[in-house]
């Protein structure tokens, strides 16, 4: 029986199964249909040869949350607060990212004010009733809704996250007056303080609501039609799966769900390898992304903000920490009338895509470029699947770059790819030198239809030593999914200082929140081979506003628990502030569960011994590739991968050609060939990398 992953990209659906008795993989790409997404899914499935009658596990990573929202093509919602917070969700936070710009814009909500309604009800802090839920006022509000041109309603009430009774009876009248309508309530989805960010959460979550439905109702009936009769998981943006019942719910959690599960693959092959460190880079064909694993997990972030901190929406969520740019191999190259040059965010998509595709696309990518420039060859993308057209994408740049400018085709094709590192580099120092860590430190794992290509231009910006490109890495988010643990957060706000804190009552909470994950997972016990529960706090000092998370001792009862947990705080406010304050009083702020239910990982074949020398069948020829304008076009030998062993050494310049994507090696490269088949890949000027 098959466990088969499905990752929709902007411009490609990948698909990767394996076979749990044989251990083999299969691999399937099909040119993404975003007007029909199914379609895409089902053909890019039977590219890859997978019966789904013999199917036992699908998992799903979609770009559909991610796409309404940044498009802003989702539900008409409104939103029902408590009476007097109707602004909240415009207000936001009173912070100007940009100091000096006289002409920054706020956040842009997804329901105007015209549809955001109150209702007379208030609890405090501490979850108790200050003024009763007028059920009256509720039941007229939900008839006027019912009647009026509405999708979705969200629904989110002072401090129901203490205490969600009155949202719950909310939800009830919902239901019974409008139930047409797609209700979403915010105590499902955090229950964690912060008015604004759940707010916007909620709100988000209403506003996707439908159009998720409809489509995992579409991908359930046709995959059925197909003879699917195993389970289905949605891949969520803390790398974890859930089912499509609890992602009906909660589909916000969905939002990031491609490169989330990249990253959790990319845990894998780092533990594989025995790297602790690592800087995930991904490049599709619309975006680039850059998340950091450290110390062999990968870091999160509670805070997310769709469309940039500036002028972004923000969304309190479980999820890595994914820094996104609008740079892909589809990304369109353009001048502006200052004569200046732009790769950006702007992307041909899948249809038409790049010129060379010659599906009538006319503005040239930088996958055109990197066609040009001979770093591709136009006879093997795809495993010759899909042909590559020279001329068109030639013709492109001519026009569209280099007669602006006054460059040759090669000139202005260099300078695009120039541009698309810059802007890739700018993802890998938000995840690194924004966060106080230093990419020096770090080996770079490359994966998607363009990071091998791009991955060595990239580490050259940033001085990092080592590149890592594993198998299979055009469909990499796809093979991510197969790794994939199924996973449940749950996190409590309860405000309490640590010296008076009753730890068994503490306790007790941490019990509840584990045994409400571990019965969430009891349905897919068929699936999963161990079972594991992992806790943690946010914490401060008394008096302060922000929090650091603290992983928390598995019994709190014990004699000594308090002094542990103390020192355990200090010890990571030092790491995160490079100070702490052992004399002062802590308090805890939220409660974090993790539940995780661990599925058997794929392990890709080990590969045969060979020389340091690639066997003869390996090299496919001389290729020519233009490498500066100093050197100009170079021969340059290319390689199979699928003809490689273990322990051949490959120098720079050279391309390492494979189903979807190519490796390219810059002069003072080196890769070796792993013994499961990865590239390791010594850059060159590394020895850089020390210097200060």
């Amino acid at each position: 029986m098959y466990r088969a992953a499905v990752d929709i990209g902007g411009t490609f659906t990948d698909v990767a199964a394996f076979d749990e008795q044989t251990g083999r993989l299969l691999l399937g790409k099909w040119s993404t249909t975003p007007t029909r997404l199914v379609d895409g899914v089902l053909k890019a499935l039977e590219r890859a040869e997978i019966d789904l009658r013999e199917t036992a596990m699908l998992i799903h990573g979609s770009t559909v949350v991610i796409n309404a929202l940044i498009e802003r093509a989702g539900a008409r919602t409104a939103l029902v607060t408590t009476r007097g917070f109707r602004d909240v969700y415009e207000i936001g936070r009173i912070n100007r990212p940009e100091s000096f710009n006289l002409f920054t814009r706020k956040h842009e909500p997804l329901v105007p004010r015209e549809l955001r309604f109150e209702v007379s009800e208030r609890l405090d802090a501490q979850g108790d009733v200050l003024v009763p839920f007028d059920e009256a006022e509720a039941r007229a509000l939900a008839r006027r809704l019912a009647t009026m041109d509405l999708d979705a309603v969200a629904v989110v009430f002072l401090h129901s996250y203490r205490n969600p009774a009155h949202e719950l009876r909310m939800q009830a009248i919902l239901q019974a007056e409008a139930p047409h309508l797609f209700v979403a309530v915010s105590h499902e989805i955090s229950r964690e303080y912060r008015e604004y960010e759940r707010t916007s959460t909620v709100a988000a979550n209403a506003y996707v609501g439908p159009k998720v439905s409809a489509y995992l109702d579409q991908l359930e009936e046709r995959t059925a039609a197909a003879g699917f009769r195993g389970s289905l998981y949605l891949v969520q943006s803390n790398g974890g799966l859930y089912d499509p019942a609890a992602a009906r719910r909660q589909c916000i959690l969905m939002l990031e769900s491609g490169p989330a599960a990249g990253v959790a693959g990319a845990a894998v092959v780092c533990q594989r390898l025995g790297i602790a460190d690592a800087i995930c880079f991904d490049m599709g064909g619309t975006t680039a992304k850059a998340c950091v694993i450290e110390a062999g997990l990968p870091r999160s972030a509670s805070d997310y903000f769709v469309g940039g901190y500036a002028r972004g929406l923000a969304l309190r969520i479980a999820a890595l920490d994914v820094h996104e740019v609008g740079t892909g191999g589809g990304s369109l190259a353009r001048v502006d009338r200052q004569g200046r040059l732009h790769v950006g965010p702007q992307s041909a998509g899948a249809d038409p895509g790049p010129a060379c595709y010659g599906r009538g696309g006319s503005q040239p990518t930088v996958a055109d470029a990197d066609l040009v420039l001979g770093r591709i060859d136009d006879r093997g993308h795809l495993g010759g699947e899909l042909a590559l057209d020279r001329e068109l994408a030639r013709g492109a740049l001519q026009e569209t770059v280099a007669a602006p400018l006054g460059l040759s085709v090669e000139e202005a094709a260099l300078g695009i790819v120039r541009l698309a590192t810059a802007s890739m580099a700018y993802a890998v120092r938000a995840v690194t030198v924004e966060r106080g860590l230093d990419p020096r430190d770090f080996a770079m794992l490359a994966y998607g239809g363009g990071g091998p290509l791009h991955a060595a231009g990239v580490a050259r910006e940033l001085l990092i030593p080592t590149v890592v490109v594993p198998q299979a890495p055009s469909v990499f988010s796809a093979v991510g999914m197969l790794a994939a643990d199924l996973r449940r957060d749950y996190v409590r706000t309860c405000f309490l200082p640590l010296r008076d804190a009753d730890l068994g009552a503490v306790e007790a909470t941490y019990q509840e929140m584990a045994a409400e994950g571990l019965a969430a997972l009891e349905p897919a016990r068929a699936h999963y081979e161990a079972l594991g529960v992992v806790r943690a706090a946010d914490m401060r000092y008394v008096g302060q506003e922000h929090a650091v998370l603290v992983a928390v001792p598995d019994d709190l009862t014990a004699p000594d628990s308090r002094e542990a947990l103390k020192a355990a705080f200090d010890a990571a406010h030092e790491q995160r502030y490079s100070h702490s304050a052992a004399a002062e009083q802590a308090e805890l702020v939220s409660l974090r569960v993790t539940v995780i239910a661990s599925v058997r990982k794929p392990a890709p074949p080990r590969l045969p011994q060979g020389a340091a020398e690639p066997p003869p069948e390996a090299l496919r020829g001389q290729r020519e590739i233009y490498l500066d304008e100093e050197r100009g076009r170079v021969a340059c030998p290319a390689y199979r991968r699928e003809c490689l062993l273990a322990g051949n050494r490959i120098a720079g310049p050279a391309a390492i050609d494979e189903y979807g994507t190519t490796t390219l090696l810059l002069p003072g490269d080196e890769a070796v060939v792993g013994e499961y088949g990865d590239l390791v890949i010594q850059v060159g000027g590394s020895d850089d990398a020390d210097a200060d």
